[in-house]
């Protein structure tokens, strides 16, 4: 029971500590029991005419230790909020109707999730539907009589022979599950029901869903309406070969008419969030040619209605973007995309030019400094964004002709009198060629430059990914127990352009090492860290390079590998998105070149690991499955290297730190783990 109590007894330790006595003031650095009181704002929705901004509201509940989600309004003008869909259940997915008068949501108020129409003037809501599962996606006719959304639609299971007849009244076992799909369970869902994602209409004053797609095919994107408000464009893969090519999807067209499906792309790879430029002659969307390798960047293309005359508009920004959304006039788009770990908000014109109207956009993690965030845009071309920075969770911000104004300030309270770790740049040159790596240190609250500290290097997962200059709660609370905490985006990582990312196809993990162990050197040779005092620690990519580090030096203490990646050939046949990983980041099945997969795998490497390492995983986690985690702690404890295992009860891969009890007790644990091994302050 080693294993399971380490987590439970540091958190203990944290309470313990907190309630040893009456306080004598309030706190001044941030601690664990923060994380209950954390804010954010996500999914902004400014009404068409850009003067009110609806947004997701997600608090944080210390009775149900999960996240409360609610709708709120922030007018433009004088940032003034009011609670809009606040109550039992959940709140989100704002969407307006295209005159402003209404808008839709969907909410868990009365049980399952439900689409709600809400009429501004009165205030009156309404349930347009009683639909039987979730609906995603949701989006506005032009004439604002229908909503459209994508839902799964239940389809028999596959069934081979049968029971015996049960007499009346016996309790018998649960009957026999059979599974012939390709892809048949998900991190954070599980093991999948059987059924098909297809879009659906129902009118906008209530009434009976409309299902408009069919077959054994999934349409889960974006939906747009055509002008007309006659078709809605989607994204879709219904090649029957579907499910072993998960890179691939379409454009199509469905004529609300008669069902009838258009395709209007014809590209190997993926082409999604299809958007219809204000006049309907011109059709937006994303997509690369998909070449099975680990990255691409995703570019920005526009054709003609009828799918021709297609072409990229972003080639010579090499970066990936996404998110398109037409200007008014219909003569440029605004996307997002990340900059040398930086979310950006800009304007590309037909002709390709780029024009920057917002850095600092937030995504909605919170325990680590991942880049992210949301916008959408007002006929007036007003961006509402969720702009964050080091010391601020997202927040609802606006950009107009220039000028970049903050709504909200849903952390101002809490943070008030408090001292965060202070986030700067930190320079970096890679050892083994040279390149600039970029990276960030964190110093402790309270950071005196004539003293060393202890270092924690923390490590993105992805691997294509990036972290960037954001708030990030679980490093935070590591400086607030007085470590430097560094992370950076080696090279593998996304934000730097194709060339960089490109460093690890079919090369993970290779010279990302010599990056991350350059940042060390790098906040060493600053002369604020204790050389003799430095650990590590990541999750998911980041747990794979952790294994991957102990192996190959001795330099740090004491490690964390958070959800790691530890033998690939286990993990890409046990994994959820396995097609992918064998196509793309390898290029090739474990059978065909096992040699290929072990050089690759951090298990590789166990006999030379003297570092004593924890490994955490969450209970059902599908990404990166427990046993991954399981084979390196076996491992080292036949080998007599210190170590430890944490199973994070009914935690996914993405929701490893989802619920703050246990982002408080993973945080503790892995300074009760550090701190076990430090050595003496010199």
């Amino acid at each position: 029971m080693r294993s399971f109590l380490l987590a439970g007894v540091a958190f203990l330790s944290f309470c313990a500590a907190a309630h040893a006595g009456p306080a004598e003031g309030p706190s001044r650095v941030f601690e664990p029991l923060d994380l209950f009181a954390l804010e954010q704002a996500q999914d902004p929705q400014i009404r068409p005419d850009g003067q009110v901004v609806a947004y997701v509201r997600s608090s944080e509940d210390i009775m149900t230790d999960n996240a409360r989600r609610s709708i709120w309004l922030a007018d433009v003008a004088s940032g003034a909020q009011t609670p809009l869909a606040v109550g039992p259940g959940a709140a989100f997915s704002p969407r307006w109707s295209p005159d402003g008068q209404r808008l839709a949501y969907v909410s868990t108020a009365e049980g399952p999730p439900q689409i709600y129409v809400r009429w501004m003037a009165s205030g009156a809501t309404a349930r347009v539907a009683t639909l039987p599962a979730s609906p995603a996606n949701l989006a506005w006719s032009p004439d604002g009589r229908t909503l459209a959304f994508t839902m799964v639609t239940p389809d028999e299971a596959p069934h081979l022979g049968s029971s015996p007849p049960r007499p009346e009244g016996a309790k018998w076992a649960d009957p026999l599950v059979v599974i012939d799909a390709v892809t048949y369970r998900a991190d954070g869902d599980g093991y999948l029901r059987p059924g098909f994602s297809h879009l659906y209409t129902v009118p906008a004053e209530g009434g009976a869903p409309r299902q408009q797609t069919f077959g054994a095919f999934n349409e889960r994107s974006e939906l747009a309406w055509t002008p007309d408000g006659r078709s809605i464009l989607l994204s879709a893969n219904r090649r029957k070969t579907w499910a072993l090519e998960p890179g691939d999807s379409e454009i199509f067209r469905v004529d609300l008419a008669d069902g009838a499906l258009t395709q209007l792309t014809h590209r190997f790879g993926p082409n999604q969030q299809p958007q219809v430029s204000p006049k309907g002659d011109r059709i937006a969307y994303v997509g690369f040619d998909e070449r099975h390798r680990g990255y691409e960047n995703v570019r920005l293309y526009v054709m003609d209605r009828d799918g021709s005359n297609a072409r990229s508009l972003t080639d010579a920004l090499d970066r990936s973007v996404g998110s398109p959304h037409w200007a008014a006039d219909g003569q440029s788009l605004f996307v997002q995309y990340d900059d040398h770990g930086v979310a950006r908000v800009a304007r590309v014109g037909l002709d390709g030019r780029v024009q920057n109207l917002a850095a600092g956009m937030s995504g909605s993690e919170l325990a680590r400094p991942y880049t992210g965030g949301q916008f959408s845009v007002a006929d007036n071309g007003t961006v509402a964004f969720t702009q964050g920075a080091p010391d601020q969770p997202g927040d609802v911000a606006v950009a107009r002709n220039g000028t970049v104004r903050r709504l909200t300030h849903l952390n101002d309270a809490l943070f008030q009198g408090k001292s965060l770790g202070a986030v700067t740049a930190l320079p970096v040159k890679s050892a083994f060629d040279g390149k600039p790596v970029d990276a960030w240190m964190i110093t402790p609250p309270a950071f005196d430059p004539t003293k060393k500290y202890p270092l924690i290097l923390e490590i993105h997962g992805g691997p294509y990914a990036a972290y960037g200059p954001v708030f990030a709660s679980e490093l935070q609370l590591y400086a607030a127990a007085g470590y430097v905490v560094v992370y950076a985006n080696p090279r593998g990582s996304t934000s730097y352009g194709f060339a960089f990312a490109d460093e690890i196809n079919y090369n993970y993990p290779s010279h990302d090492y010599d990056d991350l162990i350059s940042v060390v050197d790098a906040a060493i040779a600053k002369g604020v860290v204790d050389p003799q005092n430095l650990f590590v620690t990541g999750g998911s990519g980041g747990g794979l390079l952790t294994a991957w580090i102990v192996g190959a030096t001795g330099r740090f203490r004491a490690a964390v590998a958070q959800k790691p990646v530890i033998n690939w050939t286990s993990e890409v046949l046990t994994v959820d998105s396995y097609v992918g990983q064998v196509q793309n980041w390898f290029g090739k099945a474990p059978w065909e070149d096992p040699d290929y997969y072990w050089r690759r795998s951090p298990l590789s490497l166990v006999g030379h690991v003297t570092t004593p390492t924890l490994l955490m995983v969450g209970a059902e986690d599908r990404r990166t499955p427990g046993s991954e985690a399981e084979q390196f702690y076996q491992a080292l404890k036949l080998r007599g290297v210190d170590t430890a295992l944490i199973r994070v009860p009914g935690a996914s891969h993405h929701g490893l730190s989802e619920r703050p009890s246990q982002e408080a007790a993973e945080a503790s644990a892995i300074l009760a783990w550090f701190a076990r091994y430090r050595a003496p302050a010199n």
